[in-house]
């Protein structure tokens, strides 16, 4: 065994030796593109969310210097009936080249040396395990030769390929000496069908479109954005969170609000394995990605300066969900040309979380908006430190019960931000309250349409833990009067949602007058205690 040639089962024994989630089912993915035009695989998705777990299990499975027979009998890839020819005839039957080029670029001095390191120290090893082998001038041809003394093609597997990609913005170099050395293993169909059985490589970045990754680009892609057939490994299915939560003794609404929210489609609703593990064995529900690593701080993305990007924030904290458009990202932490590059970066980073159906992006989970909510007080501009405080001190004014100025304020938010076609509906006024009190997170847990009583009350603000704030039960209507709104919270019984609460309570109705004999957008409030 070594380090990149057969580096053996020892890091999966590791793995199901803990916690384990069952994810084998994504071999089956692989084993069907062994010796077809689709052998090429290149999969992205956050930091945080399994893909050293994926790879490291790969290896293991395809090593042939080892017996993984033990670690995989009892999974899934073993035991359904229509993976287990294939299962059989793959496991533990190929040369596996690994690479984890994070660690190839904490391993060398200068950017520029990447590429030699990898040539040495996989050269050393093959000629370690195939005294005879012929090294070539061109690595490509001394791996050829490789595959042709074994008598068996390589699986490749690359950890954060685009590791160098990322890191290597400030030498040009070095970063085409990577690429061309990609484009030396893969885009050489000879070389290619000639010595890798399967690739696989995973990454946080999809792959660049303006044609400088082309070495890369015969890669069949599957992203945050479309995983497809890799949709139920990205991250922990409802299913298997369930599972845990009952097994380990775990509040299992608790941990939706926390670590829910990446829904994708055939499968629904996909959980941050990371945080989701944390929690679980911690016993604590907590802000675990602030422990992740990332390559740029939230803050440098979401202080960009695009129009309206205050106000995305903004709207995005306060649980509105925003249309995107995906297409012009250049997929890299550079180029942004506009708030949509800017959005749809966070969406591969993990900072978003993405609806395919209807093209919208939105905070995804508790833990997430914690880090936007951090994040934002950070922020130097101008129109975001503005918008901050207007919203505190909105807060302020509704629990100190200042009903005209929490009117005035919410007016005026109703005027600048709500398009004229959209203006004069109660969906609009909704979101101009999400809007208007975006800040909420410092107090306040936040849920909507929540039942209770003889209804769903529209909005309610819950104080966290050690809040001293009352909590909220806010009612919106438009045309009718805000005093109606508070007789709909009483008459329908809203505040009986918070029975065990023993804290103060503020009944705030929110009214929209369209008609208005003075013709002016006439908003009201009305604030009373419980």
């Amino acid at each position: 065994m070594g380090n990149y040639l057969n580096p053996g089962n020892s890091g999966f024994t590791g793995i199901r030796n803990d916690i384990y989630i069952d994810k084998s089912g994504m071999i089956s993915r692989i084993n069907e593109t062994i010796g077809t035009p689709r052998r090429l695989t290149c999969v992205s998705r956050p930091r945080r969310f399994g893909k050293s777990f994926a790879a490291q299990m790969l290896c293991a499975y395809y090593d042939r210097s080892c017996d993984s027979s033990a670690l995989f009998e009892d999974l899934a890839i073993a035991k359904d009936p229509k993976y287990s020819d294939s299962y059989r005839r793959h496991r533990n039957q190929y040369d596996v080249i690994y690479l984890d080029m994070a660690a190839v670029i904490g391993a060398v001095d200068h950017k520029e040396d990447i590429v030699p390191f990898v040539i040495r120290n996989v050269t050393r090893e093959l000629v370690e395990a195939y005294p005879q082998l012929k090294v070539a001038e061109a690595f490509h041809d001394t791996l050829a030769n490789a595959a042709d003394i074994a008598g068996t093609k390589f699986i490749m597997i690359i950890d954060e390929w685009d590791a160098p990609v990322r890191e290597t913005g400030d030498a040009p170099k070095a970063q085409r000496i990577y690429l061309e050395f990609l484009r030396s293993l893969f885009k050489n169909s000879g070389i290619t069908a000639r010595t890798f059985a399967a690739v696989y490589m995973t990454g946080i970045l999809p792959i660049k479109k303006d044609g400088s990754q082309s070495a890369i680009s015969d890669f069949q892609e599957y992203s945050i954005v479309y995983p497809m057939g890799f949709a139920e490994y990205v991250g922990f299915t409802e299913e298997e969170v369930k599972s845990l939560c009952t097994e380990y003794g775990v509040d299992f609404d608790l941990m939706k609000m926390w670590y829910d929210g990446y829904t994708m489609e055939h499968v629904g609703s996909i959980y941050n394995p990371n945080s989701v593990m944390k929690a679980v064995r911690n016993h604590k529900f907590h802000s675990y990605w602030t422990e992740s690593s990332a390559s740029r701080s939230l803050m440098e993305y979401i202080s960009l300066d695009f129009d309206g990007m205050s106000k995305t924030v903004a709207e995005l904290l306060g649980g509105i969900e925003l249309p995107v458009d995906t297409g012009s990202f250049a997929n890299d932490l550079v180029t942004f040309q506009n708030r949509d590059d800017v959005l749809t970066l966070l969406l591969h980073l993990g900072y978003l979380a993405w609806r395919e159906e209807t093209g919208m992006v939105r905070i995804p989970n508790e833990e997430i908006r914690l880090e936007f909510a951090r994040s934002i007080r950070e922020v130097k501009r101008d129109e975001t430190i503005r918008r901050v405080r207007e919203s505190d001190q909105l807060i302020l004014d509704t629990v100190q019960g200042n009903a005209e100025a929490v009117a005035a304020r919410i007016e005026k938010i109703h005027g600048e931000e709500a398009a004229p076609l959209f203006y004069h509906n109660e969906q609009a006024l909704l979101s101009v309250i999400k809007l208007a009190y975006f800040s909420y997170k410092d107090h306040y847990l936040k849920f909507e349409e929540l039942p209770s009583g003889d209804g769903y009350a529209d909005i309610v603000y819950f104080p966290k833990k050690f809040s001293p704030l009352p909590a909220l039960v806010v009612e919106l209507k438009w045309n009718q009067s805000a005093e109606g709104a508070i007789e709909q919270i009483r008459k329908k019984r809203y505040p009986e949602v918070l029975s065990g609460y023993g804290g103060k309570i503020l009944l705030v109705g929110i009214s929209y007058e369209k008609d208005a004999k003075d013709r002016s957008r006439k908003h009201t409030c009305v604030i009373e205690q419980v």
